[in-house]
């Protein structure tokens, strides 16, 4: 049986389970948000082992059932409705936030991308950048810092053409409104406020020339490369995900064998059996590493290109079945 873990408002498992369905597979689609509010979590150590029990929707799972955990984007535990307390609710979602990581760490299963921890870990950018360079990419220069006096001089080392990223998407509000960090390029003027960078690190990278943008989907040992041709507008230049679906044209891409190879070596060496990669083309024809999301989204590619993404979650996910 595969259990699936995403808000119950995920377009992308609503893609995956007619393919699963077709394929007759047997799953459960389950959302750790909805724990301890509306369903309960029974461990028990016993025989040198971990038997836990999932109870969910009135039916209860013996969690070594499972063949196959899909951990796709489930939401953060809730306290139920009946405690008030602002306090006592983070108190109860903190506790129940320990149980499931402990949980996910002692259920004996096959696991697309990987378990939370290992998908935080891998996600962070020092981390992949570093092993996607050990792995021969070609890679930026980059520094990541909060010291400002380093800022000037790398910017001088780029001739001026500089760009700042964040370190990992946090969301957050101001006045009430949600808002979002985008790849940014370093101006002159923006270096007068550079005392800001004391309160946050950033990541500083030479701008690097595109051509077309990749974003690279593997799924187990299949490589589904796709182009944005995101140059067209000064609104994509810098960062496509801005206006991704007003300005920009996707296509599919062919990787050179070397390329796809190392996507490949890079998913497995992080322990991932799931990424989206994201590259640049440049204008000479050189692919150049960003960046990789064990957690990417996939279905506006599949929507734009044609690759069959879902097709092959599907099919990476029932390949353990007891049927298969």
């Amino acid at each position: 049986m595969i259990l699936i873990l995403s808000a119950r408002n995920d377009a992308s498992v609503e893609m995956v389970v007619p393919e699963l369905v077709e394929r007759g597979a047997e799953f459960l689609w389950w959302d750790p948000g909805g724990y301890p509010a509306d369903s309960t979590i029974s461990s028990r150590l016993t025989g040198g082992s971990w038997r836990h029990t999932l109870r969910v929707e009135g039916r209860e799972y013996d969690c070594s059932q499972f063949t196959t955990i899909w951990n796709r984007h489930p939401t953060h535990p809730h306290a139920p409705e009946s405690v008030t307390d602002d306090n006592h609710r983070k108190y109860v979602e903190k506790i129940a936030a320990i149980l499931l990581h402990g949980w996910e760490h002692t259920v004996e299963s096959r696991w697309l991308p990987a378990r939370t921890s290992d998908i935080v870990r891998t996600q962070n950018k020092l981390v992949n950048l570093g092993v996607a360079a050990a792995l021969g990419f070609t890679t930026p220069d980059t520094l990541v810092t909060n010291d400002d006096e380093d800022l000037i001089p790398f910017w001088e080392d780029a001739g001026g053409e500089l760009i700042a990223k964040v370190v990992e998407y946090v969301e957050f509000r101001i006045d009430g409104e949600d808002h979002s960090h985008y790849t940014t390029p370093v101006t002159r003027r923006r270096l007068t406020d550079r005392h800001r960078l004391a309160l946050a690190p950033a990541i500083l990278q030479p701008y690097v020339k595109k051509a077309v943008e990749l974003r690279i989907t593997v799924v187990g040992d299949q490589v589904f490369p796709a182009e944005i041709h995101s140059q067209g507008s000064r609104a994509t230049r810098y960062d496509y995900r801005h206006y991704e679906q007003t300005f920009s044209t996707y296509a599919i891409h062919r990787l050179p064998d070397d390329v796809e190879r190392r996507c490949l070596e890079l998913t497995a060496s992080l322990g991932l059996h799931y990424g989206c990669i994201d590259m640049i083309v440049t204008p000479e024809g050189e692919y150049v590493y960003l960046e990789i999301n064990p957690a990417g989204q996939w279905g506006w590619i599949e929507a734009t290109t044609g690759l069959p993404i879902a097709a092959a979650i599907a099919d990476w996910l029932i390949a353990a079945e007891p049927h298969r």
